[in-house]
Protein backbone atom coordinates (compact mmCIF):
# COMPACT_ATOMS: atom_id res chain seq x y z
CA UNK A 1 0.00 0.00 0.00
CA UNK A 2 1.33 3.44 -0.92
CA UNK A 3 1.46 6.33 1.55
CA UNK A 4 -1.36 8.01 -0.40
CA UNK A 5 -3.58 4.93 -0.08
CA UNK A 6 -2.84 4.68 3.63
CA UNK A 7 -3.79 8.32 4.16
CA UNK A 8 -6.99 7.75 2.19
CA UNK A 9 -7.90 4.80 4.43
CA UNK A 10 -7.22 6.87 7.55
CA UNK A 11 -9.45 9.66 6.25
CA UNK A 12 -12.24 7.21 5.44
CA UNK A 13 -12.01 5.66 8.91
CA UNK A 14 -12.20 9.10 10.48
CA UNK A 15 -15.15 10.28 8.39
CA UNK A 16 -17.06 7.04 8.83
CA UNK A 17 -16.49 7.06 12.57
CA UNK A 18 -18.08 10.49 12.86
CA UNK A 19 -20.91 9.67 10.46
CA UNK A 20 -21.93 6.12 11.35
CA UNK A 21 -24.81 5.68 13.83
CA UNK A 22 -23.86 1.99 14.13
CA UNK A 23 -20.73 2.82 16.13
CA UNK A 24 -21.61 5.38 18.83
CA UNK A 25 -18.58 6.75 20.62
CA UNK A 26 -18.86 6.37 24.39
CA UNK A 27 -16.74 8.56 26.64
CA UNK A 28 -14.87 7.27 29.68
CA UNK A 29 -16.65 8.47 32.83
CA UNK A 30 -14.75 10.69 35.25
CA UNK A 31 -16.31 9.00 38.28
CA UNK A 32 -15.55 5.51 39.64
CA UNK A 33 -17.69 2.56 38.57
CA UNK A 34 -18.51 -0.50 40.65
CA UNK A 35 -19.70 -3.59 38.79
CA UNK A 36 -21.77 -6.02 40.87
CA UNK A 37 -22.85 -9.50 39.76
CA UNK A 38 -23.81 -12.84 41.25
CA UNK A 39 -20.38 -14.29 40.49
CA UNK A 40 -16.85 -13.32 39.46
CA UNK A 41 -14.50 -15.68 37.65
CA UNK A 42 -10.88 -15.79 38.82
CA UNK A 43 -9.04 -17.25 35.82
CA UNK A 44 -5.79 -17.84 37.68
CA UNK A 45 -7.26 -19.93 40.50
CA UNK A 46 -10.23 -21.30 38.56
CA UNK A 47 -12.65 -20.25 41.29
CA UNK A 48 -15.94 -18.38 41.17
CA UNK A 49 -16.31 -15.64 43.80
CA UNK A 50 -19.87 -15.16 45.06
CA UNK A 51 -20.94 -12.40 44.79
CA UNK A 52 -18.46 -10.55 42.62
CA UNK A 53 -17.55 -6.88 42.46
CA UNK A 54 -15.01 -4.84 40.52
CA UNK A 55 -14.17 -1.19 41.11
CA UNK A 56 -12.94 0.75 38.09
CA UNK A 57 -11.31 4.18 38.05
CA UNK A 58 -10.51 5.57 34.63
CA UNK A 59 -9.39 2.76 32.35
CA UNK A 60 -8.05 0.49 35.08
CA UNK A 61 -9.32 -1.93 37.71
CA UNK A 62 -8.49 -0.77 41.25
CA UNK A 63 -10.21 -3.41 43.38
CA UNK A 64 -11.73 -6.88 42.98
CA UNK A 65 -13.56 -9.11 45.44
CA UNK A 66 -16.88 -10.10 46.94
CA UNK A 67 -17.28 -6.49 48.10
CA UNK A 68 -15.30 -3.39 47.10
CA UNK A 69 -15.36 0.21 48.29
CA UNK A 70 -18.49 2.07 47.21
CA UNK A 71 -17.67 5.72 47.53
CA UNK A 72 -20.43 8.33 47.29
CA UNK A 73 -19.32 9.36 43.80
CA UNK A 74 -19.28 5.80 42.41
CA UNK A 75 -21.75 4.59 39.78
CA UNK A 76 -23.10 1.14 40.68
CA UNK A 77 -23.91 -1.17 37.79
CA UNK A 78 -25.81 -4.24 38.98
CA UNK A 79 -25.62 -7.09 36.48
CA UNK A 80 -27.92 -9.39 38.42
CA UNK A 81 -27.29 -13.11 38.14
CA UNK A 82 -24.46 -12.82 35.64
CA UNK A 83 -20.82 -13.84 36.01
CA UNK A 84 -18.10 -11.23 35.58
CA UNK A 85 -15.01 -12.39 33.71
CA UNK A 86 -12.13 -10.88 31.73
CA UNK A 87 -12.79 -9.77 28.17
CA UNK A 88 -12.19 -12.58 25.69
CA UNK A 89 -9.10 -12.73 23.47
CA UNK A 90 -9.00 -14.01 19.88
CA UNK A 91 -5.43 -14.65 18.77
CA UNK A 92 -6.32 -15.27 15.11
CA UNK A 93 -8.80 -13.00 13.31
CA UNK A 94 -9.18 -11.50 9.86
CA UNK A 95 -10.95 -8.16 10.14
CA UNK A 96 -10.57 -7.60 6.40
CA UNK A 97 -12.47 -10.76 5.43
CA UNK A 98 -16.18 -11.52 5.53
CA UNK A 99 -18.30 -14.54 4.52
CA UNK A 100 -18.20 -15.20 0.78
CA UNK A 101 -15.60 -16.11 -1.79
CA UNK A 102 -12.36 -14.98 -0.15
CA UNK A 103 -10.33 -14.82 -3.36
CA UNK A 104 -12.99 -12.78 -5.16
CA UNK A 105 -13.65 -10.30 -2.37
CA UNK A 106 -9.95 -9.41 -2.25
CA UNK A 107 -10.03 -8.77 -6.02
CA UNK A 108 -13.44 -7.13 -6.42
CA UNK A 109 -13.54 -4.92 -3.32
CA UNK A 110 -11.38 -1.81 -3.05
CA UNK A 111 -9.10 -1.33 -0.06
CA UNK A 112 -11.22 1.63 1.17
CA UNK A 113 -14.37 -0.53 1.04
CA UNK A 114 -12.61 -3.37 2.80
CA UNK A 115 -11.42 -0.93 5.47
CA UNK A 116 -14.99 0.15 6.13
CA UNK A 117 -16.03 -3.49 6.42
CA UNK A 118 -13.11 -4.12 8.78
CA UNK A 119 -14.37 -1.31 11.02
CA UNK A 120 -17.73 -3.06 11.22
CA UNK A 121 -16.03 -6.39 11.90
CA UNK A 122 -14.05 -4.86 14.78
CA UNK A 123 -17.27 -3.47 16.23
CA UNK A 124 -19.03 -6.85 15.94
CA UNK A 125 -16.14 -8.69 17.58
CA UNK A 126 -16.15 -6.28 20.51
CA UNK A 127 -19.90 -6.69 20.94
CA UNK A 128 -19.30 -10.44 20.99
CA UNK A 129 -17.10 -10.01 24.06
CA UNK A 130 -13.67 -9.92 22.42
CA UNK A 131 -11.77 -6.99 23.89
CA UNK A 132 -8.36 -7.94 22.42
CA UNK A 133 -7.41 -9.56 19.12
CA UNK A 134 -4.50 -10.35 16.84
CA UNK A 135 -5.34 -9.55 13.21
CA UNK A 136 -3.50 -12.19 11.19
CA UNK A 137 -3.06 -10.41 7.89
CA UNK A 138 -5.19 -8.04 5.84
CA UNK A 139 -5.28 -10.45 2.88
CA UNK A 140 -4.10 -7.94 0.30
CA UNK A 141 -5.14 -4.70 2.02
CA UNK A 142 -1.58 -3.84 3.00
CA UNK A 143 -1.25 -1.62 6.05
CA UNK A 144 -4.91 -0.59 6.14
CA UNK A 145 -5.14 -2.33 9.50
CA UNK A 146 -2.85 0.38 10.88
CA UNK A 147 -5.63 2.91 10.28
CA UNK A 148 -8.21 0.70 11.98
CA UNK A 149 -6.01 0.03 15.02
CA UNK A 150 -5.10 3.69 15.38
CA UNK A 151 -8.72 4.81 14.98
CA UNK A 152 -9.73 2.43 17.78
CA UNK A 153 -6.87 3.59 20.01
CA UNK A 154 -7.74 7.21 19.27
CA UNK A 155 -11.41 6.75 20.16
CA UNK A 156 -12.70 7.42 16.63
CA UNK A 157 -14.37 3.99 16.39
CA UNK A 158 -15.06 1.13 18.77
CA UNK A 159 -13.29 -2.18 18.58
CA UNK A 160 -10.93 -4.52 20.44
CA UNK A 161 -7.35 -3.79 21.34
CA UNK A 162 -5.43 -4.89 18.26
CA UNK A 163 -2.09 -6.37 17.35
CA UNK A 164 -1.67 -6.10 13.60
CA UNK A 165 0.66 -7.47 10.93
CA UNK A 166 -0.34 -5.74 7.69
CA UNK A 167 -0.13 -8.26 4.85
CA UNK A 168 1.21 -11.73 5.57
CA UNK A 169 4.51 -12.78 3.95
CA UNK A 170 4.51 -15.48 1.28
CA UNK A 171 6.68 -16.99 -1.46
CA UNK A 172 6.01 -16.57 -5.17
CA UNK A 173 3.33 -19.14 -6.00
CA UNK A 174 2.71 -19.74 -2.31
CA UNK A 175 -0.37 -20.29 -0.19
CA UNK A 176 -1.95 -16.86 -0.73
CA UNK A 177 -0.71 -16.11 -4.23
CA UNK A 178 -3.31 -15.74 -7.00
CA UNK A 179 -2.54 -19.21 -8.32
CA UNK A 180 -5.89 -20.07 -9.90
CA UNK A 181 -6.53 -16.92 -11.91
CA UNK A 182 -5.63 -16.25 -15.53
CA UNK A 183 -1.88 -15.42 -15.39
CA UNK A 184 -2.31 -12.88 -18.16
CA UNK A 185 -4.46 -10.76 -15.81
CA UNK A 186 -1.61 -10.39 -13.29
CA UNK A 187 -3.88 -10.68 -10.25
CA UNK A 188 -2.01 -9.50 -7.16
CA UNK A 189 -1.15 -11.82 -4.30
CA UNK A 190 -3.00 -11.44 -1.00
CA UNK A 191 0.41 -11.35 0.70
CA UNK A 192 3.79 -9.66 0.32
CA UNK A 193 6.39 -11.66 -1.61
CA UNK A 194 9.67 -12.68 -0.01
CA UNK A 195 11.68 -15.48 -1.58
CA UNK A 196 14.90 -15.45 0.47
CA UNK A 197 16.18 -14.24 3.85
CA UNK A 198 17.21 -10.80 2.58
CA UNK A 199 13.76 -10.22 1.09
CA UNK A 200 12.08 -11.43 4.29
CA UNK A 201 14.05 -8.87 6.30
CA UNK A 202 13.28 -6.10 3.79
CA UNK A 203 9.55 -6.83 3.77
CA UNK A 204 9.39 -6.95 7.56
CA UNK A 205 11.08 -3.55 7.72
CA UNK A 206 8.62 -2.12 5.21
CA UNK A 207 5.66 -3.52 7.15
CA UNK A 208 6.93 -2.25 10.48
CA UNK A 209 7.50 1.20 8.98
CA UNK A 210 3.82 1.13 7.96
CA UNK A 211 2.74 0.25 11.51
CA UNK A 212 2.88 -3.51 12.05
CA UNK A 213 3.12 -4.89 15.59
CA UNK A 214 4.14 -8.43 14.62
CA UNK A 215 4.90 -10.55 11.55
CA UNK A 216 2.68 -13.17 9.94
CA UNK A 217 4.36 -15.67 7.61
CA UNK A 218 2.76 -18.40 5.50
CA UNK A 219 4.84 -21.51 6.06
CA UNK A 220 2.75 -24.29 4.49
CA UNK A 221 0.24 -24.94 1.73
CA UNK A 222 -1.48 -26.11 -0.44
CA UNK A 223 -2.99 -28.75 1.89
CA UNK A 224 -4.23 -32.14 0.73
CA UNK A 225 -5.50 -35.28 2.43
CA UNK A 226 -4.16 -38.57 1.09
CA UNK A 227 -5.19 -41.88 2.62
CA UNK A 228 -6.37 -40.11 5.74
CA UNK A 229 -3.14 -38.18 6.35
CA UNK A 230 -2.42 -34.47 5.85
CA UNK A 231 0.25 -33.53 3.32
CA UNK A 232 1.39 -29.93 2.97
CA UNK A 233 4.61 -28.53 1.43
CA UNK A 234 6.75 -26.11 3.42
CA UNK A 235 7.50 -22.64 2.05
CA UNK A 236 10.53 -21.51 4.06
CA UNK A 237 13.41 -23.40 5.64
CA UNK A 238 14.14 -23.04 9.34
CA UNK A 239 17.06 -20.73 8.50
CA UNK A 240 14.83 -18.49 6.38
CA UNK A 241 12.22 -18.29 9.11
CA UNK A 242 14.95 -17.56 11.66
CA UNK A 243 15.95 -14.51 9.61
CA UNK A 244 12.41 -13.21 10.08
CA UNK A 245 12.33 -14.08 13.79
CA UNK A 246 15.61 -12.25 14.36
CA UNK A 247 14.52 -9.17 12.41
CA UNK A 248 11.22 -8.93 14.29
CA UNK A 249 13.04 -9.37 17.60
CA UNK A 250 15.30 -6.43 16.70
CA UNK A 251 12.39 -4.03 17.17
CA UNK A 252 10.55 -6.04 19.83
CA UNK A 253 8.18 -7.93 17.52
CA UNK A 254 7.43 -11.61 17.12
CA UNK A 255 6.54 -13.96 14.28
CA UNK A 256 3.38 -16.04 13.91
CA UNK A 257 3.18 -18.65 11.17
CA UNK A 258 0.35 -20.22 9.25
CA UNK A 259 1.55 -23.82 9.42
CA UNK A 260 -0.69 -26.83 9.00
CA UNK A 261 1.79 -29.68 9.18
CA UNK A 262 5.20 -31.23 8.81
CA UNK A 263 7.90 -30.40 7.97
CA UNK A 264 6.86 -26.74 8.03
CA UNK A 265 5.69 -26.92 11.64
CA UNK A 266 9.07 -28.34 12.64
CA UNK A 267 10.94 -25.60 10.79
CA UNK A 268 8.80 -22.99 12.56
CA UNK A 269 9.57 -24.50 15.96
CA UNK A 270 13.28 -24.67 15.15
CA UNK A 271 13.21 -20.98 14.16
CA UNK A 272 11.56 -19.99 17.45
CA UNK A 273 8.31 -18.40 16.29
CA UNK A 274 5.77 -17.16 18.86
CA UNK A 275 2.88 -19.28 17.62
CA UNK A 276 2.07 -21.98 15.11
CA UNK A 277 -1.41 -21.27 13.85
CA UNK A 278 -3.69 -24.10 12.68
CA UNK A 279 -1.05 -26.59 13.89
CA UNK A 280 -2.98 -29.59 12.64
CA UNK A 281 0.03 -31.91 12.39
CA UNK A 282 2.86 -31.73 14.93
CA UNK A 283 5.60 -34.38 15.17
CA UNK A 284 7.05 -35.49 18.49
CA UNK A 285 10.16 -33.41 17.84
CA UNK A 286 8.08 -30.35 16.96
CA UNK A 287 6.12 -30.72 20.18
CA UNK A 288 9.33 -31.10 22.18
CA UNK A 289 10.70 -27.88 20.73
CA UNK A 290 7.44 -26.02 21.21
CA UNK A 291 7.33 -26.96 24.88
CA UNK A 292 10.99 -26.08 25.38
CA UNK A 293 10.66 -22.68 23.68
CA UNK A 294 7.18 -21.72 24.93
CA UNK A 295 5.61 -21.72 21.47
CA UNK A 296 1.82 -21.70 21.40
CA UNK A 297 -0.38 -23.77 19.09
CA UNK A 298 -3.53 -21.98 17.88
CA UNK A 299 -5.91 -24.67 16.51
CA UNK A 300 -8.65 -22.51 14.83
CA UNK A 301 -11.29 -25.26 14.89
CA UNK A 302 -14.19 -22.95 14.09
CA UNK A 303 -13.08 -22.11 10.57
CA UNK A 304 -12.43 -25.79 9.82
CA UNK A 305 -15.90 -26.69 11.06
CA UNK A 306 -17.42 -23.85 9.06
CA UNK A 307 -15.92 -25.01 5.78
CA UNK A 308 -16.56 -28.69 6.47
CA UNK A 309 -20.26 -28.04 7.05
CA UNK A 310 -20.84 -26.10 3.82
CA UNK A 311 -23.13 -27.72 1.23
CA UNK A 312 -20.42 -27.24 -1.38
CA UNK A 313 -17.51 -28.27 0.84
CA UNK A 314 -14.46 -29.64 -0.93
CA UNK A 315 -14.17 -33.44 -0.64
CA UNK A 316 -11.23 -33.22 1.76
CA UNK A 317 -12.73 -30.64 4.17
CA UNK A 318 -14.50 -33.11 6.47
CA UNK A 319 -11.68 -35.69 6.48
CA UNK A 320 -9.28 -32.86 7.33
CA UNK A 321 -11.44 -31.77 10.29
CA UNK A 322 -11.64 -35.35 11.54
CA UNK A 323 -7.87 -35.71 11.21
CA UNK A 324 -7.37 -32.40 13.03
CA UNK A 325 -9.54 -33.52 15.96
CA UNK A 326 -7.59 -36.77 16.27
CA UNK A 327 -4.24 -34.98 16.19
CA UNK A 328 -5.45 -32.34 18.67
CA UNK A 329 -6.16 -35.03 21.23
CA UNK A 330 -2.61 -36.32 20.80
CA UNK A 331 -1.27 -32.79 21.26
CA UNK A 332 -3.31 -32.39 24.44
CA UNK A 333 -1.92 -35.61 25.86
CA UNK A 334 1.61 -34.46 24.98
CA UNK A 335 1.24 -31.19 26.89
CA UNK A 336 1.22 -28.68 24.04
CA UNK A 337 0.49 -25.10 25.16
CA UNK A 338 -2.53 -23.62 23.39
CA UNK A 339 -3.87 -20.15 22.77
CA UNK A 340 -7.35 -19.57 21.37
CA UNK A 341 -7.85 -18.23 17.86
CA UNK A 342 -10.83 -18.76 15.62
CA UNK A 343 -9.76 -17.51 12.15
CA UNK A 344 -12.99 -15.49 12.05
CA UNK A 345 -13.63 -13.61 8.81
CA UNK A 346 -14.71 -16.40 6.50
CA UNK A 347 -17.56 -16.87 9.00
CA UNK A 348 -19.42 -13.96 10.67
CA UNK A 349 -17.55 -11.67 13.02
CA UNK A 350 -18.82 -11.63 16.58
CA UNK A 351 -19.67 -15.35 16.57
CA UNK A 352 -16.21 -16.77 17.22
CA UNK A 353 -16.67 -17.66 20.90
CA UNK A 354 -17.67 -21.04 19.49
CA UNK A 355 -13.92 -21.75 19.33
CA UNK A 356 -13.87 -22.21 23.10
CA UNK A 357 -16.84 -24.59 22.89
CA UNK A 358 -15.13 -26.70 20.23
CA UNK A 359 -11.88 -26.94 22.18
CA UNK A 360 -13.88 -28.29 25.11
CA UNK A 361 -15.83 -30.61 22.82
CA UNK A 362 -12.60 -32.10 21.51
CA UNK A 363 -10.99 -32.77 24.85
CA UNK A 364 -9.98 -29.74 26.92
CA UNK A 365 -11.50 -28.91 30.31
CA UNK A 366 -13.41 -25.61 30.43
CA UNK A 367 -10.92 -24.07 32.85
CA UNK A 368 -7.99 -25.08 30.64
CA UNK A 369 -9.62 -23.46 27.61
CA UNK A 370 -10.39 -20.27 29.53
CA UNK A 371 -6.80 -20.09 30.76
CA UNK A 372 -5.54 -20.74 27.23
CA UNK A 373 -7.72 -17.92 25.95
CA UNK A 374 -7.11 -15.36 28.66
CA UNK A 375 -3.70 -16.03 30.21
CA UNK A 376 -1.93 -17.50 27.20
CA UNK A 377 -3.68 -15.07 24.87
CA UNK A 378 -2.44 -12.10 26.89
CA UNK A 379 1.12 -13.47 26.76
CA UNK A 380 0.95 -14.16 23.04
CA UNK A 381 -0.35 -10.68 22.25
CA UNK A 382 2.29 -9.05 24.45
CA UNK A 383 -0.18 -7.73 27.05
CA UNK A 384 0.71 -10.06 29.91
CA UNK A 385 0.07 -8.22 33.16
CA UNK A 386 -2.36 -5.81 31.52
CA UNK A 387 -5.27 -7.92 30.22
CA UNK A 388 -6.62 -11.46 30.60
CA UNK A 389 -7.51 -11.33 34.31
CA UNK A 390 -9.56 -9.23 36.72
CA UNK A 391 -6.83 -7.78 38.91
CA UNK A 392 -5.95 -4.33 40.27
CA UNK A 393 -3.83 -2.42 37.79
CA UNK A 394 -5.15 -4.32 34.76
CA UNK A 395 -7.19 -2.65 32.04
CA UNK A 396 -10.89 -2.73 32.82
CA UNK A 397 -11.70 -5.11 29.98
CA UNK A 398 -14.65 -6.99 31.44
CA UNK A 399 -17.58 -9.01 30.14
CA UNK A 400 -20.59 -10.62 31.78
CA UNK A 401 -22.07 -13.99 30.84
CA UNK A 402 -25.30 -15.70 32.00
CA UNK A 403 -23.90 -18.46 34.19
CA UNK A 404 -20.70 -20.26 35.04
CA UNK A 405 -18.26 -20.87 32.16
CA UNK A 406 -16.72 -23.61 34.28
CA UNK A 407 -19.95 -25.59 34.17
CA UNK A 408 -21.11 -24.60 30.68
CA UNK A 409 -18.52 -23.13 28.36
CA UNK A 410 -21.22 -22.08 25.88
CA UNK A 411 -22.19 -19.15 28.12
CA UNK A 412 -19.27 -17.26 26.53
CA UNK A 413 -21.35 -17.22 23.34
CA UNK A 414 -24.03 -15.16 25.12
CA UNK A 415 -22.22 -12.08 26.40
CA UNK A 416 -24.65 -9.50 27.81
CA UNK A 417 -22.23 -6.80 28.98
CA UNK A 418 -18.95 -5.49 27.55
CA UNK A 419 -16.61 -2.96 29.09
CA UNK A 420 -13.29 -2.06 27.47
CA UNK A 421 -10.85 0.24 29.20
CA UNK A 422 -13.50 1.42 31.66
CA UNK A 423 -16.04 2.31 28.96
CA UNK A 424 -19.32 0.39 28.80
CA UNK A 425 -19.70 -0.68 25.17
CA UNK A 426 -22.63 -3.07 25.53
CA UNK A 427 -25.24 -3.55 28.23
CA UNK A 428 -28.38 -5.64 28.01
CA UNK A 429 -31.21 -5.60 30.52
CA UNK A 430 -30.77 -8.06 33.38
CA UNK A 431 -32.81 -11.25 32.93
Amino acid sequence: MTRQQALRCTLIVSLAAHASPAMPQASRPSHPIVLHAAHLFDVETGRLETPGEVRIEGERIVAVGTAVARSADAEIIDLGGATLMPGLIDAHVHLFLHPGDEDLQTVEESVPKRTLLAMRAAHDDLMGGFTAERDMGTEGAGSADTAVRDAIDGGLIVGPRLRISGNAIDILGGHEDANHFNPAQHILSNADYANNPDQIVEVIRQQHKAGSDFVKIYETGHDTMREGVLHTPYQYTAAELKAGVDEAARWGGRVAVHAMGEPGTLYAAQAGVASIDHATQLSDETIRLMKAKGIFAVPTFTVFEYFAMQDKARPDERPMLEYKIKEFKKQLAAGVQFAVGSDVGPFPHGTQARELELMVKYGMKPLAVLQADLLNGARLLGWDGAIGALKPGYYADIVAVPGSPLEDITVVEHVSFVMKGGVVERREANP
